[in-house]
């Protein structure tokens, strides 16, 4: 019986790999020309589908591929057998699939890049640009223009992948939800980056072309400026708030400013056209169902079986649970109180014990922020309340404890989160 679980499971992951390469090949091919006059004109001959229309093509080959590896990746997932986590190596908490993946996308961006504007510039030349009315750097200023907003749509693929703290592929790959969070930052400065170049080159070509009027143009078809122009204003918004001063000083002004990423996808989409839109479909998808997934579980109170207010303004919380949810250590749990806000969710270190304490689970508060002060107001109230409604969210951790393979150990941590290290 082993032995055939074993196999079910390389041929899943033989699977996954497959399907991963196939599609970082069409990633690649996707800024050429043979992709764009040959390939893809077959795939729309074959697939003139009234089921799926003109975003049939971008579906089977940008979105299906993606999908197809989360459900191959909740089937591994159950399959394999939890076993340490292998970091000892000369990248050191870097693993080395990081360290691909990171190379890998990095090279495809400047290949996409460089790949749209060769192909594009070797079509502009003084007779072309002056049947257009333009010069040739005015030309060339559109083409750019349009290419820095290809490259960021490539970013804004791989977006919301790592904070889907529930999707299967993160583990697939050997990766964690907090430890991809990273990821999300560091993609969310590259769509940003590019998306911002893309509308100030599009703005410096109108003026030059004296066609300022086009920014506030909305058309029923094709690209609407307008939408776009709302969509970048919002992520600006979002990624002014990511600078780590304000983030940090103003945490609840960060919070639900990125709430404005509805609004984001929402124009982006507008701006775009769903056909073109679908491209970026599989993490927004992926995130959307881990979202719903989280909202349903959030919806339940826990019992809170008591609350104590510590020395050094700290917060105790002690949670029923079954026996039966385990978790490692260095484990979060996402906290809601409703009655100081029903959308703020903060992650705190668990600090009890599944195995020495399989009935209740416990976290730590400093008190720091204006939310914890809040909680430590009610708490510490000379009119205590009967009743505090709270809804978690979690656990979310590692799922090995790698660490136990070493005789040696340096553990680092700060404010209440060294609860669970003397414990």
């Amino acid at each position: 019986m082993a032995s055939k679980v074993d196999m079910v499971r390389a041929a899943t992951k033989l699977l996954v790999m497959v399907v991963f390469l196939g599609s970082l090949m069409i990633w690649t091919v996707t800024p050429t020309n043979t992709f764009r006059l040959i390939w893809l004109p077959k795939i729309r001959t074959q697939l003139n589908s009234t089921y799926f229309g003109l975003q049939g093509p971008t579906i089977l080959i940008y979105t299906f591929p993606i999908l197809f590896m989360a459900v191959l990746g909740c089937i591994y997932l159950h399959l394999v057998k939890k076993k340490p986590m292998v970091v000892k190596g000369p990248l050191g908490i870097v693993s080395s699939i990081e360290l691909g993946f990171f190379t890998m996308f990095i090279a495809l961006l400047v290949w996409s890049l460089c790949t749209y504007i060769h192909n594009s510039f070797a079509t502009i030349t003084p007779k072309s640009a002056a049947e257009d009315g333009e010069q040739v750097w005015e030309a060339k200023l559109d083409s750019t223009a349009l290419r820095l907003g290809l490259v960021g749509n490539i970013c804004l693929v791989f977006l919301f992948f790592p904070v889907a703290r529930g999707s299967s592929l993160l583990p697939l790959f050997g990766l964690t939800s907090e430890a991809s969070i990273k990821y999300h930052i560091w993609l969310g400065h590259l769509v940003m980056t590019f998306f911002t170049a893309h509308g100030i080159a599009y703005i410096v070509y109108w003026v030059a072309t004296n066609n300022i009027s086009r920014m506030v143009e909305w058309s029923k078809t094709g690209i609407s400026n307008l939408a776009g122009e709302v969509a970048l204003l919002a992520g600006l918004a979002m990624w002014a708030t990511t600078i780590p001063r304000i983030r940090r000083k103003f945490f609840e002004l960060f919070f639900y400013t990125h709430y404005l990423y509805i609004i984001f996808m929402l124009f982006f989409v507008l701006h775009v056209g769903i056909s073109y839109a679908c491209i970026m479909l599989p993490g927004f998808y992926l995130f959307l169902v881990d979202r719903y997934l989280r909202f349903l579980q959030s919806r339940t109170c826990v019992r809170l079986v008591s609350a104590r207010v510590l020395p050094c303004d700290t917060i105790e919380l002690n949670f029923s649970k079954t026996p039966g949810l385990k978790y490692n250590p260095t484990s979060i749990l996402f906290v809601n109180v409703p009655s100081i806000s029903k959308m703020q969710w903060h992650p705190f270190t668990i600090t009890s014990n599944s195995n020495l304490e399989p009935e209740k689970l416990s976290v730590m508060i400093k008190t720091e922020g204006s939310w914890s002060k809040k909680l430590h107001q009610m708490l510490s109230s000379s009119n205590p309340i009967d009743r505090l409604q709270v809804s978690i969210e979690g656990p979310y951790g590692p799922t090995s404890t790698h660490f136990l393979r070493y005789d040696t150990l340096v553990m680092v941590s700060g404010g209440s989160g060294i609860t669970p290290l003397s414990l």
